[in-house]
């Protein structure tokens, strides 16, 4: 059995003081085991202040699970010296070929984070790997502690915040990103002033200096947290302008939804089916439906009217001089009242009040287009894990896909 300790010394790559002892096949029960030891004489270092000390004693023998060899699961046995410290008193030392507390090896922990990061669910990770879900639920939550304790206090220039629904019942997590790295960089229960107060809080002061702009959505909590803790705030808000044409669509929608009522009543179909074609732009419109759609947006319709105001407010997000965004916003706005469409007259009174904010988008065109695209990432993440029930696990979840940290051990 020589020849199977040396290649297992070598896969493990170990090193002197530990050695395999023994390589053991079963085949019945699809298993290799390999057993450690040290020598008598070998010294190791208190894992807290790194003095060395002789072997004191041994915890009970434990057991790791290693990469397969062929389709047999390999597992690594070895029972852990611990050593008596001046300072610390008796700690069991680090092995070289496991993290502290892991149940699987170096190796196999980082591929098991291969496997979660690729399935995206823990059930299909523990499918592949037959491992349980306790087991795979560790490695992520190892990871995710492990990432977060490397991260480096890197200033973020530019962030945009974002909610995101846990749970039916207007149960909602308050996102932070990191717009230029595309990560997720905090995220905190609720959406109230005090959710976004926490990651304020945990920002040294220079790193709150360091914050140029900040995307998000009107929500006035989130507004009034970053007018309180950002140094010349009320300059780096930047209202969302997919947020805002969000609002338009919806105006647009009820228009459609009024005038199809009215029309149905005196027996014409003309908007039946046509919901989703009012909220497209004008160069999405699919083009089995262009001919159609040409012919209803040069009609008197209402919905039409609504749709080309929706279609033009687009223009203002095109212009990097503010005093040229504002003289544009005055001629829609004049169009919007023109035409009394209460809806649509809505959205442009919300966007009338906020204005300043919504054309700092001139000096800072950021948007949540990035928030937009991990909320995707986070639906799909909870869509295939069936739903969290714990939010603390949802929040782990979030991190390890979203988070852009350094998971391997």
């Amino acid at each position: 059995m020589g020849s199977n300790n040396d290649l297992y010394q070598q896969i493990l790559s170990l090193s002197s003081p530990w050695k395999v002892v023994d390589v053991r096949l079963e085949v019945e029960g699809q298993a290799v085991h390999i057993s450690l030891e040290h020598g008598s004489a070998s010294r190791f270092r208190c894992p807290k202040c790194d003095r060395e000390y002789g072997c004191y004693d041994h915890a009970p023998g434990r057991t790791w699970r290693h990469l397969n060899t062929c389709q047999f699961q390999t597992l690594v046995h070895a029972s852990v010296p611990r050593v008596r410290c001046e300072e610390h008193g008796v700690v069991q030392v680090q092995v070289p070929w496991a993290e502290p507390h892991g149940r699987f090896t170096i190796l196999m922990e980082r591929f098991v984070i291969d496997v979660l990061l690729a399935c995206q669910t823990v059930k299909g990770a523990c499918q592949l790997l037959n491992i349980s879900w306790d087991q795979a639920w560790h490695v992520m939550d190892r990871a995710v502690k492990r990432g977060m304790l490397r991260k480096e206090a890197i200033p973020s220039r530019l962030l945009g915040v974002d909610e995101k629904a846990f749970r039916k019942g207007h149960r909602y997590l308050t996102i932070v990103n990191d717009i230029e790295r595309g990560t997720v960089e905090f995220i905190s229960e609720n959406r109230e002033k005090a959710s976004l107060d926490e990651f304020f809080e945990g920002r040294t002061p220079e790193q709150l200096r360091a914050i140029e702009a900040i995307a998000m959505d009107m929500w006035e909590p989130y507004v009034q947290a970053t007018l309180e803790w950002l140094p010349l705030g009320k300059d780096k808000i930047v209202f969302d302008r997919f947020h805002i044409m969000k609002k338009m669509n919806e105006g647009v929608d009820k228009v459609r939804k009024k005038e199809h009522w009215a029309l149905m009543a005196l027996g014409s179909n003309t908007l039946s089916k046509t919901k989703y074609l009012w909220l497209y732009g004008e160069e999405n419109i699919p083009e089995h439906r262009q001919e159609e759609f040409t012919a209803l947006k040069e009609s008197t319709l209402k919905t039409a009217r609504a749709w080309s105001i929706k279609e033009t407010l687009r223009g203002l997000w095109r212009y990097k001089s503010v005093h040229w965004a504002k003289r544009f916003f005055a001629s829609w706005k004049k169009w919007v009242d023109r035409y009394q469409l209460e809806p649509i007259k809505r959205v442009c009174a919300m966007i009338h009040q906020r204005l300043d904010n919504v054309l700092t988008y001139c000096k800072h065109p950021i948007t949540n287009g990035v928030a937009e695209g991990l909320n995707s990432k986070i639906m799909s993440i909870k869509r295939r894990a069936g739903g969290f029930r714990n939010v603390e696990n949802f929040k782990t979840a979030i991190y390890f896909h979203c988070g852009g940290l350094s998971l391997y051990p």
